[in-house]
């Protein structure tokens, strides 16, 4: 049928890429629906994103993140914000929440987060999300300053370079040593 072999891979790669993708009520997020977040990344932190957008999945918005973990441990949560950035450059917060959830030791994880978000985005307004704290079983590492650095890098000022300060988790740790047995006599 065709006599050149490369328009044969060519056709075979654009049919394969063209394709539609096997839907289901699980992994339903239309294309059409994201709103991509822009990301203040710290680097100091263990947890980078490096995808966030809103999905809108039914009467609600859902935060959609593609998470790496740069540490030997698990980490379980985090506390995030997202700020508005209108076409004037006035900055307001719009969601600051704490989420649940598992990624391994130096592995990746792509989620949906189950809390919706309400958020109706305006003419000429833009999103940037940043994360405040990770949590681990052993350690919580919070961003000091938090606010003030979002809002410096949403005006545009990109001096502004966060710390992070690095504590023990000692709610969520397991307790250390031998358990303590009680005996009756």
């Amino acid at each position: 049928m065709f006599r050149k072999p490369a328009l044969l891979i060519l056709l075979i790669a654009v049919a394969a890429f063209v394709a539609p993708a096997r839907v289901s009520a699980r992994n339903l997020s239309p294309q059409t629906g994201d709103l991509s977040i822009e990301v203040f990344q710290i680097l100091d932190l263990p947890l980078s994103i490096h995808e966030a957008a809103l999905t809108k999945i039914g009467r609600g918005n859902f935060l959609r993140l593609a998470l790496g973990n740069s540490s030997d441990l698990k980490i379980i949560g985090l506390r995030y914000s997202i700020v508005s950035i209108d076409d004037r450059n006035q900055v307001e917060i719009r969601v600051n929440r704490t989420e649940g959830f598992s990624v391994p030791a130096y592995g990746t994880k792509t989620l949906t987060l189950k809390t919706p978000i309400r958020l109706k985005p305006k003419d000429g307004e833009r999103f940037v999300l940043m994360i405040e704290q990770v949590i681990s079983r052993e350690s919580i590492w919070e961003v000091v300053k938090a606010k003030d650095a979002l809002e410096a890098y949403a005006r545009g000022d990109y001096s502004v370079v966060p710390s992070v300060l690095r504590v023990p988790n000692q709610v969520d740790s397991p307790p250390i040593g031998r358990p303590i047995r009680f005996e009756r006599k």
